[in-house]
């Protein structure tokens, strides 16, 4: 329990939907600077697109979903689901207005300064267009399907983020107007390439790259649909619906069924939460646009430029490496390549041991700067092959298409060993992909489980058990990402390998908490969730605030992707007042405020943004000069600690403890993509005072070439 004098008013909070914009906002930032490479200014625009759908698809729905419901419940700040809508609305209008005018005004001109020209219809020449035309004609018209709208034709189901025109027409002989709606096919790129053969030269400099939208394409070539009547204008629009899944998991008989129906009626149902429209859109076609969609005017965006800039992602794709980042290869780590094969192993083929490696102490790997497939994916296929491996048990939460885990997974269980995957079938957005892999491994001899009613489980475990001798040793990794091999080359994780009894057995006890009965809730090293972890965080934060009251040093440093939680926020609020320096990391969402006099003074939150994600959670505790520090799959979340099954370890040799202290301290120095939290809850980007500019990123790049250089 937090003290109960300490002052928990609402304004202590902020909310969590508007820190989650203002994450979103320094996100469009990368895009905005222009110390960022040209073609990575436009991903980072189409990222802040991609986010604000998702964040429309699940955080806005909801709270339209308690408004429905007639929730009163208030948030940690005070505002009612209403309430918090009104300033979403308020927060986003301006945020995308920023965006358009970037794009229009200046990424537009950048592009064609570097010879990268998407043009609009009308500013092409009659050659160029005829060429659309006769493409047109005979590849996309047959594609498309208008579906017209009037007494006899009900108003058409608009799909969840599909680019459309609506289209009106008027008949020459009854001179009557109507409308349809054109759905702008996913099946061609959004930005056409027009060919080489049709460029222009333009001060004397070659184009590198023509292209123009695909709606505009459709747009201007709409008689050949309505043949026999006039077209008389066109308008696009796009439409953004409530994706989140709602499974009575106690009252299904078959949990991957379940979410599989309820994947079908995420595609053709669900409500609209936004619309997004062309500013020059009648106001008749508005209103039916609303009427139909059964949304409300505030749920209207207008934009004078391009819709779905989601799409801008697409140009990093072009191949012009001095326009983007310099490209970065994961390291093989210089232990993964010096060890050499134990005995037993000199047959083999593979260059390490990696059960002989992590014998001779634990590993600590750092994404996207060392190599996971060279790492990660090489424990689970060796443990695969191994005849000495009797068994493979790990979770999945989120998995490439294309898992070479997974794959090794079934590899294993062709090869007789015992293998338990615990599919996540929940992870949002995720949820189809998980489904096939579920049916993939349990076609193979894979014991597949879903996980615990009511919880998610969002850890990144993996336990191998292998006889050695006449001994059975377990080998363990424990991580803060997910295994995915994609993800992997641009999320910034932590993980740990290790063969250390404890853990060993603590993840024994947790798969058979997972996959049978087991009531077990104490375990010797690791934390989980939902049944200890947040009772021992607290209790952590709390020893501090004991140490710096009794005139010791306390001292917190925390790495995260979300803080929300109220209790642990409190629990911060009260060792801040105790004199507890605590510095926290935190990427997207901090509902705590930092720098408050009287409140949270000796709080310090810093967000850094750059072209990694910042995905990796470590949490350290002075302790009294007897350091702990933890790693794991947990945000300090309420959902990660009460509803989600998460497990962090703690890191116990000295030298990695050590590695992850100056990880913590090189991101707390940088000066280039790092954001300070002000006393009103705003962020601040750092500049560098004095010397040169300190990316946290870019120095653990140099660090990972240099340590494997040696």
């Amino acid at each position: 329990m937090t003290d109960p004098n300490l002052d928990t008013t609402q304004n202590n909070f902020q909310n969590r939907e508007l820190s989650w914009l203002q994450f979103n906002a320094r996100v469009l930032h990368e895009a905005v600077d222009s110390r960022t490479p040209l073609l990575e200014r436009l991903k980072f625009s189409g990222i802040f697109s991609s986010n604000l759908d998702e964040f429309f698809m699940v955080r806005v729905a909801a709270l339209k979903k308690q408004l429905e419901a007639e929730v009163s419940k208030l948030s940690p700040d005070g505002l009612t689901p209403e309430e918090q809508l009104v300033e979403i609305s308020n927060s986003v209008r301006p945020l995308v207005k920023k965006q358009e005018n970037l794009f229009e005004f200046e990424l537009r001109n950048e592009l064609a300064n570097q010879g990268i020209l998407l043009k609009n219809y009308d500013d092409l020449d009659e050659k160029q267009k005829a060429y659309l035309k006769s493409y047109f004609e005979n590849h996309i018209f047959p594609a498309l399907t208008p579906l017209a709208v009037d007494p006899s034709h009900p108003f058409p189901y608009i799909s969840n983020l599909s680019l459309n025109l609506i289209v009106v027409v008027k008949d020459p002989e009854t001179d009557k107007e109507q409308f349809a709606r054109l759905k702008i096919p996913k099946s061609y790129p959004r930005f056409f390439p027009l060919p080489k053969e049709l460029y222009k030269r333009i001060k004397n400099e070659s184009i590198i790259w023509m292209g123009i939208p695909l709606e505009q394409i459709v747009a201007h070539n709409l008689e050949l649909l309505f043949p026999g009547m006039l077209i008389q204008d066109f308008y696009p629009f796009r439409v953004t619906r409530n994706a989140d899944l709602a499974v009575a998991e106690d009252e299904a008989d078959d949990l991957l069924i379940a979410i599989e129906q309820e994947l079908r009626k995420r595609r053709t149902g669900k409500s609209a939460v936004r619309l997004e429209i062309h500013s020059s859109t009648p106001e008749f076609l508005r209103n039916t646009l609303i009427e139909e969609l059964e949304i409300d005017k505030e749920d209207v965006y207008e934009t004078e430029g391009l819709l779905a800039l989601s799409d801008l992602m697409s140009f990093i794709s072009l191949p012009l490496p001095s326009l983007k980042d310099k490209p970065w290869q994961p390291v093989v780590p210089a232990a993964f390549t010096s060890a050499k094969p134990s005995d037993d192993q000199q047959e083999k083929s593979q260059d390490v041991d990696i059960f002989n490696l992590i014998r001779q102490g634990d590993i600590l790997l750092h994404h996207p700067y060392q190599s996971f497939t060279a790492t990660v994916e090489e424990f689970v296929s060796q443990a695969a092959h191994d005849p000495d491996v009797l068994a493979i048990k790990m979770t999945v939460y989120r998995t490439s298409g294309d898992s070479p885990i997974v794959k090794n997974l079934i590899a294993a269980a062709d090869n007789g060993k015992q293998v338990v995957a615990l599919v996540e079938l929940k992870a949002r957005f995720d949820e189809e992909n998980n489904i096939n892999w579920a049916r993939q491994l349990e076609q193979r001899g894979v014991h597949v489980v879903y996980g615990l009613v009511g919880l998610k489980t969002h850890s990144k475990v993996i336990l191998v058990v292998r006889q050695e001798g006449k001994e059975i040793n377990r080998y363990v990794h424990i991580g803060t990402g997910n295994y995915n091999s994609k993800t992997a080359n641009f999320y910034t994780d932590l993980g740990i390998l290790s063969c250390r009894s404890e853990l060993g057995s603590d993840l024994t006890d947790l798969f058979n908490f997972l996959t049978g009965y087991s009531r077990h809730k104490s375990y010797q090293k690791i934390l989980v969730a939902p049944m200890s972890m947040r009772e021992r965080m607290i209790q952590m934060i709390k020893r501090e605030s004991v140490n710096a009251k009794s005139g010791s040093e306390g001292k917190i440093i925390a790495k995260m992707n979300s803080l929300v939680d109220p209790e642990v926020i409190l629990a911060l609020y009260e060792a801040s007042q105790a004199g507890v320096k605590i510095d926290l990391i935190v990427r997207g969402i901090s509902c705590l405020r930092a720098n408050v006099p009287g409140l949270s003074e000796n709080i310090r939150v810093i967000s850094i943004i750059g072209r990694f994600l910042e995905h990796s959670r470590i949490f350290y505790f002075h302790n009294g000069g007897q350091q702990e520090i933890y790693i794991g799959s947990a945000d300090w979340m309420t959902r990660n600690l009460s509803r989600r099954v998460e497990v962090i370890t703690p890191v116990e040799d000295p030298k990695l403890a050590k590695e992850l202290m100056e990880i913590l301290h090189l991101h707390l120095s940088d000066n280039r993509q790092a954001w300070e939290m002000q006393s009103d809850g705003t962020y601040v980007q750092r500049v560098p005072s004095e010397g040169a500019e300190l990316s946290c990123q870019k120095i653990l790049m140099e660090i990972a070439l240099k340590n494997a250089a040696n």
